[in-house]
Parts: C-alpha cells; structure tokens; sequence
C-alpha cells in the first residue's frame, strides 16, 4: 500500500471494535529506533507515512508514545525539560514510522540551543513530505499555550492535518476538563489544518490511548 492509499480519517467520534482492534494490533508491532537527526540532512530518507508528536516541554510525548507502543522504555522518559533536542525517529513494524520532535517552549534552555531545535523543528514541520499527521499534545489541566498556537499556525500554512492530544487527562477533574476541551474547539475552528476531534489520553490509566490508536491506524501502509 502506498501513502495514498492509506485509510482515510475516521469522520466522526464514532470507533467501531473493528477499528479499536486494527489500531491495537498495528501498535502491538515490534517498534525499532531508526534515527536520531539534529538538522534536515541527517533524517532517513521518506517511505513509511510518519506521525508527529509535538509539544511544550515536559507536556509528556515521551510517555505518550511509550504507552501507545505498550513498551514503558521506548521513548526516553526525561524528569528534565527540554533535554531532548534531536528528531528521534522510530518504525513501527514496518508500517508507520512515530516522529518525537523536541520539546517546544522551554524558557531555562540556553537560547542559541533553543533557537536550533526551534528551527530544526520548523524545518521538519514544513518540508517533510512523508508527514501524514502532527499531534499537538496539550497538558489537559492548562489548555493552549502561545507556543502552541504558533505551531498551530506553522501547521496550517504547512497544510499538514493537525489533531489536539490532551494529555495527563488524569489530573484534571470531568469539568475542567470538559471547559478545556470547549475552549480548545473554539479555538480550533480557526485553524483550517486542525482536525475536529480531540482525543483525552492518560499515559498513567490508559484513558484514550485504544482510540488514539484507532486513529492513527488509519494512516498506515
């Protein structure tokens, strides 16, 4: 199967057993790190339809991803933000490759280094041809950020189809969360490349994580 024809996104809130189970068994794969690249030139060539996890730092992609792939050890878990300042790339069984960008926002790094992962990232965001899907990962007790609404609009002028991930969804009560997910869909209206659904996960209690999956199963080949 070929980038294009990968599934097309799930229409509607609506996840049928059929797709829940595709999306575990997809992530029920062997995952392998492919590469670790500090600018553009270092990237593996384009293939697999590559999904992107962005974010402030410490918002939790590491152990996002490590609970999507079920391996506790697979993306770093760092108690220091900003530490990761690298494209880590990693394959998913052959099937989809899962990009984790470094963290964005991070006040206490040196700036110069700041401003080379911030371009790094930027760089990728735009010209990446084999980039299918960005995740913007948002802690669900803080809602968007300015940093998060700048990668909103690089998204749309990228065209690159963008899904709001809240994360930590554990940590906040039902009404918090329910008026964080109402603003976030407000605002969400004004970005073109910003998808409708906004999916709540919980790397500790595994809330969400079986949608994400059946989600982002659409877009394997």
């Amino acid at each position: 199967m070929t980038l294009s024809e990968a599934s097309p996104p799930i229409p509607s809130d609506e996840l049928t057993p059929e797709q829940l189970e595709r999306g575990r068994l997809l992530f029920a794969r062997a995952v392998t790190f492919e590469a670790a690249a500090a600018n553009v030139d270092s990237m593996p060539e384009p293939g697999l339809s590559e999904v992107a996890f962005a974010g402030r730092s410490n918002v939790g992609k590491s152990s996002l991803v490590n609970a999507l792939v079920g391996h506790k050890a697979m993306a770093n878990v760092s108690a220091t933000p900003g530490r990761t300042q690298q494209i880590v790339f990693f394959d998913l069984g052959g099937r989809m490759r899962l990009v984790d960008l470094p963290g964005y926002g991070y006040a206490r790094a040196p700036k110069h280094a700041v401003a080379q992962w911030t371009k790094l990232i930027e760089d990728y965001l735009r010209g990446r041809v084999a980039l299918r899907r960005a995740l913007i990962l948002i802690d669900a007790r803080h809602g968007l950020k300015d940093s998060d609404r700048a990668a909103l609009d690089l998204l749309d002028g990228a065209a690159v189809p963008t899904q709001i991930v809240l994360t930590k969804a554990d940590k906040a009560g039902v009404t918090e969360l329910g008026e964080i997910i109402e603003t976030i869909s407000a605002e969400l209206r004004k970005h073109p490349a910003a998808m409708p659904q906004i999916v709540a996960t919980s790397a500790l209690k595994g809330t969400g994580i079986p949608e994400l999956r059946a989600r982002l199963a659409t877009l394997a080949i």
